[in-house]
């Protein structure tokens, strides 16, 4: 029986939301997602509020919607760089488990190519910026990420294979 969060982590576009929600239901728990909580918290999305405050002050605001949530059974998907700042990585390690949803540069790549103008880090980046800028923020962050209690690092694992995993 699961009595504490599960977290997922990974870059962006690595699947934590439609991940987490399908394992949420399966395994009839809540599912929370950060994003969605930080754009109740502020009453716009994250990308204006990147716009106007930049990232240090989302990066604020993040950690502290973190430790705003309610530390019980659930499925809660993070940012991508949620468990790069502010010791957040300490903090979701204290409080749950931890889920490292790794994923190849290039599907990373062609996903946020098709989606760039929803995510504030890479919307205004070319195609070749994108590459450079998802390659090397993946190498900063995976030092990170790996410190997940599982890593999930199968292009497509099922839901069931995932649950087997967080039994392990």
């Amino acid at each position: 029986m699961i009595t504490k969060p599960i977290y997922l982590m990974g870059f962006m576009a690595s699947g934590k939301t439609k991940t987490g929600k399908k394992l949420a239901k399966r395994l009839e728990i809540p599912f929370l997602d950060l994003d969605a909580v930080i754009e109740t918290e502020i009453g716009q999305s994250i990308s204006a509020f990147f716009e106007v405050n930049g990232e240090i002050a989302f990066r604020e605001l993040e950690s502290k919607c973190l430790r705003q949530l309610p530390v019980q059974a659930a499925v809660v998907s993070l940012g991508g760089g949620t468990p790069c700042f502010k010791n957040n990585m300490e903090y979701i390690k204290e409080k749950g488990r931890t889920l490292y949803l790794k994923k190849s540069p290039e599907l990373l790549i062609g996903r946020l190519r098709e989606k760039k103008a929803k995510r504030p880090l890479v919307a205004s980046l070319s195609d070749k910026d994108l590459q450079e800028y998802v390659r090397k923020t993946l190498i900063e962050r995976e030092r990170y990420y790996l410190q997940a209690d599982n890593i999930v690092d199968q292009e497509n694992m099922t839901i069931n294979e995932i649950i087997e995993l967080l039994k392990s």
